[in-house]
């Protein structure tokens, strides 16, 4: 019962995580970004978000800096539209998984036009 409990908080963080990065958060170093995964620890006082980030490595090291200037901001957001005992702290990093994904069908497009 404990894990579903974890899964659907995971689930209703990031969905108020992307909606503040949409609608609230204006800081000018945060690129175009998508909430790929929220992961909380087994207590539930720690939230690893992970960002994936369209553009080059400078905008990506900016954005994740905008991200972790404004992760406060965003934990009081999850706190008033959650009702926890304890709100998780928030931790940000880059999630490159989309990226790997692309390149891994561009190596086997790149394949199957060889053969």
């Amino acid at each position: 019962m404990a894990g579903f409990r974890k899964e659907r908080l995971e689930h209703e963080m990031r969905k108020v995580i992307a909606e503040a990065f949409l609608r609230e958060i204006k800081d000018p170093r945060i690129g175009f970004i998508t909430v790929t995964s929220v992961k909380l620890n087994k207590d539930l006082t720690i939230a690893d978000v992970g960002i994936s980030v369209m553009g080059d490595e400078k905008e990506k090291k900016l954005t994740l800096a905008g991200a972790e200037s404004a992760a406060g901001y965003i934990q009081r957001l999850v706190g008033k539209a959650i009702k926890l005992r304890v709100t998780p702290k928030i931790r940000f990093f880059l999630d490159t998984s989309i990226e790997e994904g692309v390149r891994m069908v561009n190596i086997i497009e790149d394949l199957k036009k060889d053969s």
